[in-house]
C-alpha cells in the first residue's frame, strides 16, 4: 500500500505581531498584552511541531508549505491547515473538489484569558475540526476511514462573463475602495436567464454575499442569519442602504442553488473582496458581476457541532 502524502499548510509566524518590530514593546505598556502576544506565537509554533510529530509517527509523508507560498494543490491525499479559519480559507482557493481539507486551530482562545482587561481572543477556528487536544484521534479516524469529509458549498464569481480563478468559501464584498464613499450599483436575481426579482438600484456601503459557511461571519454581524452549514443557498445583504424606499424588502435575502445574482456596477471604481481582504479584483463603471453557488464544492472535515 502506497504511503499517504499530506500537505501541511501553515499560518506564517509573521501573522503575529512581533514585540521587537517597529518598537512594539516600547509602545505597549501593559505587560499582560506583551505576554499574550508572545504566547500566541509560541502556542502556534508548538502546535505545528506537535502535528508534525504525530504525522511522523503515523508514517505519513508530509509536505510543509507556508500559506505565503501557495500554488495550486495537487497530488496529495489530504491538506491539513494549521492556523485558523483564515489559513483554511486561503487554502481553499487552491483546491478543487477532490482533495479534502482538515483544519487545525493552532491558537484557540483560552478560557482563563477571557476576562482580561484587553482583547484576549485568539483564533476562532469555526471551520476547524481539530486542535492539538483531539488532532491524533481525528487523524486516526481519517486514516482508518471512520470519518468522511462534508461537501461545503462555494461561490462562483464571473466578471464581465469571465469566471474568476477564485471560488469564495465564505463571502464576497463588492464596494468602493474607500469605505466612506457611496457605492452605486443595481442587482436582480435570475433563474434560467429570466428575472425572478425586480431590478434593485442601490446607494449604500456595498453588497455582501455569503455562502452557508460564511453566514456566521461578517454576514451575521451585519444583521444576517446563520444558515445550515451544508446549505447550497447564498445569502445577500445591502450594507447601510441610503433611503431604500419601496425596495426595502429586497435589501436582504436568499438565492436558491438554481438562481444567480446579476450585479451592475455604477461607480468609477470598485473592488470585489473574496473571503476577506487578501484576494481582490477591481471593477469599474459598467462592469457586470454574476454570482452563483453552482460550482465545485470543497471537501472539509467539519467539527461535529456544525453537523448536529
Amino acid at each position: 500500500m502506497a504511503r499517504r502524502r499530506f500537505l501541511l499548510l501553515l499560518k506564517p509566524f509573521d501573522a503575529y505581531p512581533s514585540l521587537h518590530r517597529n518598537g512594539l514593546s516600547s509602545r505597549v505598556t501593559n505587560p499582560k498584552v506583551l505576554k499574550h502576544l508572545d504566547n500566541r506565537r509560541l502556542v502556534h509554533k508548538e502546535a505545528i511541531n506537535f502535528c508534525q510529530n504525530v504525522l511522523r509517527n503515523k508514517f505519513v509523508d508530509c509536505i510543509p508549505v507556508s500559506r505565503h507560498d501557495l500554488q495550486p494543490i495537487r497530488d496529495v491525499d489530504l491538506v491539513i491547515t494549521i492556523g485558523g479559519d483564515g489559513t483554511l480559507l486561503q487554502g481553499s482557493h487552491f483546491l478543487d473538489d477532490k482533495i479534502p481539507v482538515l483544519g487545525v486551530n493552532s491558537d484557540p482562545t483560552q478560557a482563563r484569558e477571557v476576562n482580561e482587561d484587553f482583547d484576549a481572543t485568539r483564533s476562532t477556528g469555526y471551520l476547524c475540526a481539530a486542535t492539538v487536544d483531539n488532532f491524533e484521534q481525528i487523524l486516526d479516524d481519517i486514516l482508518e476511514n471512520r470519518s468522511k469529509p462534508s461537501e461545503v458549498s462555494r461561490m462562483l464569481i464571473r466578471l464581465n462573463s469571465q469566471q474568476l480563478p477564485t471560488y469564495a468559501l465564505n463571502d464576497i464584498l463588492i464596494a468602493h475602495p474607500c469605505p466612506a464613499t457611496v457605492s452605486r450599483f443595481s442587482f436582480r436575481i435570475k433563474k434560467d436567464d429570466q428575472p425572478c426579482s425586480p431590478l434593485i438600484n442601490c446607494r449604500s456601503s456595498g453588497l455582501r454575499v455569503s455562502t452557508a459557511a460564511g453566514s456566521t461571519a461578517a454576514m451575521l454581524s451585519a444583521g444576517g442569519f446563520a444558515m445550515p452549514i451544508l446549505s447550497k443557498e447564498l445569502q445577500y445583504i445591502v450594507r447601510e442602504p441610503i433611503a431604500p424606499g419601496a425596495s426595502h424588502g429586497f435589501m436582504h435575502g436568499v438565492m436558491k442553488h438554481n438562481e444567480l445574482m446579476e450585479i451592475a456596477w455604477h461607480c468609477k471604481e470598485g473592488i470585489i473582496y473574496v473571503d476577506g481582504s487578501h484576494v481582490v479584483y477591481p471593477v469599474q463603471h459598467g462592469d457586470t458581476v454574476l454570482l452563483s453557488s453552482q460550482t465545485p464544492t470543497l471537501k472539509v472535515f467539519l467539527p461535529s457541532r456544525l453537523l448536529s
